[in-house]
Order: structure tokens, then C-alpha cells, then sequence
């Protein structure tokens, strides 16, 4: 499959960012790393596949508890990262393969579990990745998913539109840092994206992950005038989108908030 136009950006932006990914905090040691193990329980037999792996932080993390880890990225240099992360581990069931998550490369019925953390809000058919993750994973298999929610449900009225605005303008937010950025969901999209692929929701909680805006803005190599943006729609975000976002303010420090979602599904039956 040809990239379009969403993924070539991809490409190129975490191409040049790929050794800050390795070294940011926030992917290497960030809580959802240790609860998603604990929430999966991997076992010594199983077959692993991380989507859109980065510099291959969460595949890293599970390596050591399982038969076999497959990373797989469309980003080459974010692949040679985890591979070099790998083999300075002395990991020898590691192994890295370029992949778009809407179109993975891998037999049906290949993998017991399949994972991605924070990088899902990046594919522009969120419904096909899930599709595919079903498709190659085993009856009874996992899908791990973390990444950054917005605020929306189902509900109607002026309190969904309120909600729907706030989860907008983040996504605005997002998408002027990293012109890379698709749409992060809300944790009830994700839900209705599970169930719809045949997926049993297992598991499913939020946590809090809060960004320093310096260091959220480097990585990205943002453009002073973007950066000069990006502080004014935080200073001037709606009102809920900014409770949502828990900005602080300490002198010329910026902290915010955003929310991580980690669920999990089984596959085979609906809940």
C-alpha cells in the first residue's frame, strides 16, 4: 500500500524525531509501559505484535516475557532506533518489519497479542487497524491500546456539543504541533470501534499524562511561530477544553494535562 498523504508526513516528521523518541520519558517509562503488562499477564508462548512500535519502547518492554516480539513501524528510522534499543538488551526474539497498521503484513491468526501506545491518534482509518488487529490475531487474542483521548460520549444535547467542541478544538491543538496528527477519540468511540470488530472489552481506565510544554513542542521541531500559536490556544482554550487540559501556569512554564486511555479487548466474543 502506498502511504497518502497523512502517513508520508508521518514518515518524514518522526523520521527526524526518532532518536528524541528513544530518549523522550514520556514513551520510555511512562505508566501505561508496566500496566499494560500487568493487565495483559503475557505468558512465555505467545507471539506479540506492536504497531507502530516508535523507537520500540512498549515491544521492548514485553520482550523478556514472551516467545517472540514483532515491532513493526512505516517510519525506517524509528525501526533502526528499536532495533539498536534491542540489541544493546542482548534481545535475540526481536525482530522489526515495516508495516502500515491498516494494512499488516502478517497471516491471519498470527499473534496472541497485539499492542499500540501512543500512536493510533496518527492512522486516518482507526476502524481498519482494529479491523486488521482482529484479523491477524488468534481466536481468544488481545488488543492492548493506549493513546490520548478527548472529551465527547454519547449522549445528546447541549452537553454532547459541548463536549464535541472540546474534543475538536484539542484536535486542533494536536494537529497544529504535529501536522502528522489524525483525531484522537473519545474513550466511548473506542469502545464502539472494539465491539464493532468483534472484540469483548476486557479492561478499560484512564490516566493522567502530564506534558511539559517546552519539551512537548521540541520534539515536534515546532516552528517558533507555531510555538507563539500553540501557548495562545492554551492560555485562550474554551472552557472545558481547558479544564479538560489542566493547564498550569508558573512563571514562564507551562505544564498541561492529557488523558491516556489504556483498553483492552479479547477477541471472539462481544460483551
Amino acid at each position: 500500500m502506498q502511504p497518502n498523504n497523512n502517513k508520508q508526513q508521518v514518515q518524514h516528521l518522526f523520521g527526524r524525531a526518532a532518536a528524541d523518541y528513544a530518549a523522550s520519558g514520556i514513551h520510555a517509562q511512562g505508566y501505561s509501559l508496566n500496566r499494560l503488562l500487568e493487565l495483559t499477564q503475557p505468558q512465555p508462548d505467545w507471539h506479540v505484535l506492536d504497531v507502530a512500535t516508535g523507537a520500540g519502547h512498549t515491544a521492548l518492554t514485553f520482550t523478556p516475557h514472551v516467545a517472540q516480539v514483532v515491532a513493526s513501524d512505516i517510519t525506517a528510522e524509528m525501526l533502526a532506533e528499536a532495533a539498536r534499543l534491542a540489541q544493546e538488551r542482548g534481545f535475540t526474539n526481536f525482530t522489526t518489519e515495516t508495516a502500515d497498521a491498516e494494512s499488516l503484513p502478517f497471516d491471519d491468526a498470527t499473534f496472541d497479542l497485539v499492542t499500540c501506545r501512543l500512536a493510533a491518534h496518527h492512522f486516518p482509518n482507526l476502524a481498519q487497524f482494529v479491523a486488521e488487529a482482529a484479523r491477524v490475531l488468534r481466536p481468544g487474542g488481545l488488543l492492548a491500546v493506549v493513546d490520548n483521548v478527548v472529551p465527547g460520549s454519547r449522549l445528546r444535547g447541549k452537553k454532547a456539543r459541548i463536549e464535541q467542541e472540546a474534543g475538536e478544538y484539542i484536535n486542533a491543538y494536536e494537529k497544529l504541533r504535529d501536522p502528522s496528527h489524525g483525531r484522537c477519540l473519545s474513550l466511548d468511540e473506542w469502545i464502539d470501534l472494539y465491539r464493532e470488530a468483534g472484540f469483548a472489552i476486557t479492561h478499560q481506565e484512564t490516566a493522567d499524562m502530564w506534558l511539559d510544554f517546552d519539551a512537548y513542542v521540541h520534539r515536534m521541531r515546532v516552528s517558533p511561530v507555531n510555538r507563539t500559536r500553540l501557548r495562545a490556544m492554551l492560555l485562550q482554550a474554551p472552557q472545558r477544553a481547558a479544564a479538560f487540559l489542566t493547564l498550569q501556569v508558573a512563571g514562564d512554564r507551562i505544564t498541561f494535562r492529557f488523558t491516556e486511555a489504556i483498553i483492552l479487548g479479547r477477541l471472539g466474543t462481544r460483551d
